[in-house]
């Protein structure tokens, strides 16, 4: 459960805090500080589906920001290792959902691997092609902590 608070008051954080956990709300979106697990990931999936709800953003654009966060995510754990200091940004834009996520190894850029999304004997090798479906035109900066990848989620808004 999660108390979201507006950006003056006491910051979001899951109940009970958890060590290696701490959120900061944003304008439009909230910096997610964690040390990277599955408990972890999940918190983070749950307040970016409840924020993103919050600010009106479709479930659509919530659901693909979520799939990024754990890719992303994922990613810097299978290159830096388990509990890897990550910060996770999410913010509601004009056109959909801004994904930022920061790890400490400038080193590890993300890397495509060829397979294709309908391989079906792969288990692995395809995060970064779904990337590109669900956030094209993701790219990787290097940043104080490491490196950033930055993703646009474009969200569908009705015409008229």
């Amino acid at each position: 459960m999660y108390v979201i608070a507006e950006e003056h008051d006491q910051e979001p954080q899951p109940q009970p805090p958890a060590p290696g956990y701490y959120v900061r709300r944003r304008s439009r979106g909230f910096a997610a500080h964690i040390n990277a697990s599955g408990p972890h990931l999940r918190s983070v999936r749950e307040l970016i589906a409840k924020v993103l709800a919050e600010l009106g953003v479709d479930a659509d654009a919530a659901d693909s920001a979520q799939l990024v966060v754990s890719e992303l995510v994922g990613n810097a754990v299978r290159a830096v290792g388990d509990h890897v200091p990550v910060v996770v940004e999410v913010y509601a834009t004009s056109f959909g959902v801004a994904v930022n996520v920061h790890d400490p190894d400038p080193l590890a850029l993300p890397r495509r691997r060829g397979i294709a999304l309908d391989d079906a004997v792969a288990e692995s090798g395809r995060g970064l092609a779904l990337l590109d479906v669900v956030a094209p035109g993701w790219h990787v900066i290097r940043s104080a902590i490491g490196k950033q990848v930055r993703c646009r989620v474009p969200e569908d808004r009705p015409c008229g």
